[in-house]
């Protein structure tokens, strides 16, 4: 499978891109960098700098149906800059137009209430994130992780980086038997 990491070029959360990349990888599947602007986006972990990354394709360039899922890694500045973008907005939201899986951590779900696509999902988040996920329409359960299918395309979340292990192993689950 060929899966985009969507991330802005600044604020993502850096072991919630790179423990899904490498669980990704581990699977057999092919990861690819989507940013909003080609060259190499800067992680965090938490308030402080950690490593850059190359970009390997840029939204507006790309399209959701060359891809058989997307992963929103979160970061409170990620998703924060992600839904200010129209591109990358609309780029979530062809996933979900497509019936193609999503996954999205902590913060992520910013991005998808930006694209209107909660409503009517179930879903789990960063804790705060909850109430514009109720303005938005979704339904927000605090769960380890949360697998959605109230509407097109499967909806895999988590809350925040302790859960990472069962987020990446129930979207790479969702993932491989929607790709079937």
């Amino acid at each position: 499978m060929r899966i985009a990491f969507l991330t802005a070029p600044e604020g993502v959360e850096q072991i919630e891109l790179t423990e899904p990349w490498k669980a990704a990888v581990d699977a057999g599947h092919e990861p690819v960098l989507v940013s909003t602007k080609p060259g190499t986006i800067q992680a965090f972990h938490h308030l402080d700098k950690a490593d850059t990354f190359p970009v390997q394709e840029v939204v507006g360039e790309t399209t959701a149906d060359s891809f058989d899922g997307l992963v929103l890694p979160g970061g409170v500045a990620n998703p924060d800059n992600l839904r200010t973008d129209d591109k990358a907005v609309a780029f979530v939201r062809d996933f979900f137009t497509q019936g193609r899986p999503v996954a999205a951590i902590c913060h992520a779900p910013w991005t998808l209430v930006e694209a209107d696509v909660v409503r009517g999902r179930v879903l789990t988040s960063w804790p705060s994130l909850a109430t514009d996920i109720r303005n938005a329409g979704g339904t927000w359960v605090d769960e380890q992780v949360k697998v959605c299918d109230h509407g097109p395309g499967k909806l895999v979340t988590s809350r925040k980086p302790d859960d990472l292990k069962a987020f990446d192993e129930a979207f790479l689950d969702v993932f491989t038997k929607e790709a079937a």
